[in-house]
C-alpha cells in the first residue's frame, strides 16, 4: 500500500475531496516524522509503536574485505506491533480449527 492508496481510502470512506484527503495524510505522516525527530515514541492505540533508539559506536567488519571499521553512533526507528495488531494478522494466517 501507497501513500496515494492511503488517500484513495480516505477520499473514499470520509467522502473528502481527494486534495483535502491528501493534505490530511501528509499532516499525519508530517507530525509522525517531526516528534520521532524530537526523539519522542508515537504510541498508535491498536496499530503499535514507533520508537527512536540509541546505537552507540562499535566496531564491524567489511564482509567484502574482512577489514575491521568503526561504525559510527546512530539513531534508529523500531516498530512495535500492538498486540490487537497481531492477533488480526494471526488470524488471517492461521488455518481452521475446524
Amino acid at each position: 500500500m501507497t501513500k496515494a492508496d492511503l488517500v484513495d481510502a480516505v477520499f473514499g470512506k470520509v467522502g473528502l475531496s481527494k486534495i483535502e484527503s491528501q493534505d490530511i495524510i501528509e499532516m499525519i505522516f508530517d507530525t509522525i516524522k517531526q516528534t520521532l525527530v524530537e526523539g519522542e515514541s508515537v504510541k498508535v492505540s491498536g496499530f503499535g509503536t514507533f520508537n527512536v533508539k540509541k546505537k552507540n559506536a562499535r566496531r564491524g567488519r567489511n564482509p567484502k574485505t574482512g577489514s575491521d571499521l568503526e561504525i559510527t553512533p546512530r539513531r534508529v526507528i523500531t516498530f512495535r506491533a500492538s498486540n490487537h495488531l497481531k492477533n488480526t494478522v494471526e488470524k488471517i494466517d492461521a488455518p481452521d480449527a475446524s
